[in-house]
């Protein structure tokens, strides 16, 4: 799946889970009650994050993000990981990454803030934010407007990051298993996972059918987290 279908599954899963997460009958000890600020931040941070798999990519856009370092970076991860849509690809790394950067956000701040600045970077670059053709103005765009998301965020209360980039990597994991090639979801075991109903990546039904349907349900979800249970009922009773 293209970035962009990867970058709206995870805004959408996590405008989904906001009202899961908010549950102490549910998730106990480990739920949180996340204000309209939170909820934005976590959608910018689970989008990003649901780009982050593909960090095992070593050609590919999200490659060229941040020039020479997410270049050689994503060089180096596909060779530890074994290739493209290999262990970045599981559920093993999703509850990984999310415990890292969790205890990163919760206890070394200036590290999330480095790691927050990454994400949304990818996150921007996988939405479609790039020059054709100009990867250093590209580079320069998604720098910039990265920065001004971290300083924007920089405040909040960021307990939450671990369930968003949990999500949001799980997102793109189950993305890519609905395409023939699938994901080895159990890594280290080698099985595969795969429910082939996109069948080619970028082709009509993930343009035509996947994105406009993402597009919707955030569109959705978003009136719902932000305006809340009351105003939803009222905008649907019409």
């Amino acid at each position: 799946m293209m970035g962009r279908t990867h970058a709206l599954s995870g805004a959408l899963a996590w405008l989904a889970a906001v009202p899961v997460i908010a549950q102490e009958r549910l998730i106990g000890e480990f739920a949180v009650d996340l204000s309209v600020e939170q909820i934005a931040a976590g959608a910018v941070v689970t989008a990003g994050a649901a780009i982050l798999p593909d960090i095992d990519h070593h050609n590919g856009r999200i490659a060229n993000t941040f020039g020479p370092i997410t270049k050689h970076m994503c060089k180096w991860v596909c060779k530890l990981s074994g290739g493209h849509r290999q262990a970045t690809h599981s559920i093993l790394f999703a509850i990984g990454i999310a415990l890292a950067m969790d205890l990163l956000a919760t206890h070394v701040v200036y590290a999330w803030w480095a790691c927050l600045f990454m994400i949304v970077g990818l996150g921007l670059r996988g939405v479609g934010l790039d020059f054709e053709g100009k990867e250093p103005q590209s580079a320069l765009a998604d720098c910039a407007l990265a920065l001004i998301a971290v300083w924007l965020m920089h405040d909040l209360d960021m307990s939450f990051v671990g369930f968003a980039i949990g999500l949001g990597c799980l997102a793109h994991v189950a993305g890519d298993c609905l395409t023939p090639r699938g994901c080895p979801v159990f890594w280290p075991m080698k099985w595969r996972t795969s429910v082939p109903v996109i069948p080619r990546t970028d082709g009509k039904v993930e343009r035509w059918i996947v994105m406009p349907v993402l597009s919707l349900g955030i569109a959705i979800l978003a009136v719902r987290s932000v305006l809340g249970d009351v105003t939803t009922t009222w905008l649907t009773k019409g």
